[in-house]
């Protein structure tokens, strides 16, 4: 007797669940080969709108937690990942149609490189923040803080699993929370880095992955009043001058599409998205 598989539909993750799209869609995911790997939730207007308040009820905890809190909260994602890495290499090699070896190289710089940003977590302020001289008898500090929300648009095509960590760790390693649409023909490793964030210690919300169209979501996302920063990387094929435009009307931080090939270890990404607060405080003249 033959077994039939049973078909995967996968959901969308908004605040740590996992809901199906309110509009009731989906679509097909297949492999580099034309064969059916699984069904995906094609996230709407609504889903995003979700995504976005779920985002912003984590944020001040997500903020307010200690850096190396953080930093220890993302190398935990980094360990689960590694106890997943069999089945993230099945799913990079079906889906974009790489050969073992190389799926398995694309895993593990995925992997090193969140636990590179883990690592930056109680680090970053002592790079992106100084004392600045004065001339008066005054302390002048500026200190880098979190933007807050950030809509992000995955890299599309092509290394699914590290171009999605590549957007997401720097962006959520110093307090922000994220929305991120992932990759569209290749969302099996968003959907899966879900699962690890769902079973570690990063607070429900903080990130958010939505499937489905980006051509559809970011125009939503870029308009939202309630995002604050927007990051293109993965939006190269989209009218994203009209995006940046869109963002503008909000006062959004804007991170353009990568010119080239995206460098997925950056101090820069990490602080694209923070804002430098500066304080006075008086010098004692004893």
């Amino acid at each position: 007797m033959t077994r039939l598989a049973v078909p995967k539909t996968y959901k969308l993750f908004i605040g740590g669940a996992f809901p199906r799209s309110e509009s009731g869609r989906s679509y097909e995911i297949l492999g580099a080969d034309g064969a059916f790997l699984a069904n995906a939730a094609k996230a709407s207007r609504k889903d995003a709108r979700d995504a976005v308040l779920a985002a912003r009820k984590a944020v001040a905890g997500w903020a307010g937690a200690t850096a190396y809190n953080r930093g220890q909260v993302l190398y935990r994602v980094a360990e689960l990942l590694e106890g997943r890495r069999a089945q993230f290499i099945e799913e990079v090699r079906a889906s974009e149609g790489l050969s073992e070896p190389d799926a398995a190289a694309q895993v593990d710089e995925a992997i090193d490189t969140w636990v590179w940003y883990a690592g930056w977590a109680d680090k970053y302020a002592q790079v992106a923040g100084n004392a600045n001289p004065v001339a008066g008898p005054y302390f002048n500090i500026s200190v880098p803080e979190p933007t807050g929300v950030v809509a992000v648009i995955a890299p599309q095509g092509t290394s699914s699993l590290l171009g999605l960590v590549a957007v997401v760790a720097p962006a959520i390693v110093t307090g922000n929370a994220v929305v991120v649409v992932a990759d569209e023909r290749h969302p099996l490793s968003a959907i899966s880095l879900a699962e690890v964030l769902a079973t570690s210690d990063v607070p429900g919300g903080v990130v958010n992955v939505l499937t489905g169209s980006a051509a559809e979501l970011a125009p939503w996302l870029a308009a939202h009043a309630d995002v604050n920063a927007l990051d293109l990387t993965g939006a190269s094929e989209l009218d994203w001058i009209d995006l940046q435009i869109s963002a503008a009307e909000t006062l959004k931080r804007v991170l353009p599409p990568a010119g080239g090939e995206l460098d997925v270890r950056s101090l820069e990404r990490i602080t694209a998205f923070v804002e430098t607060k500066t304080v006075w405080h008086t010098k004692s003249m004893r």
